[in-house]
């Protein structure tokens, strides 16, 4: 009996280029990373985090945080809560 087996995937070559540069930093290969994902698969019967469907208002949310220059500064923690208050 075989001790591996092959996995094939189709992913986009820059989804792929991005993941593996995350993976080299961790000091994964592209396989053991895989490898990770099946065992974490395996032990928790599912996959090992959530999968769910954000809302409009959680998509706008995200999409404003990402433009961070956008957002308004505060001089203090107590102008920050008077502008959350109001």
């Amino acid at each position: 009996m075989s001790k591996t087996t092959s996995v094939t995937a189709r992913i986009e070559p820059e989804l792929k280029e991005n993941v593996e540069v995350i993976f080299d930093r961790l000091g994964l290969t592209t396989a053991q990373a895989i490898t990770l994902f099946f065992r974490q698969v395996e032990m928790y019967k599912g996959l090992p985090f959530a999968v769910r469907v954000f809302s409009a208002e959680t998509i706008a949310a995200l999409e404003e945080s990402e433009n961070y220059q956008a957002l308004p500064a505060y001089a203090n923690v107590d102008d920050l809560f008077a502008a959350l208050e109001s």
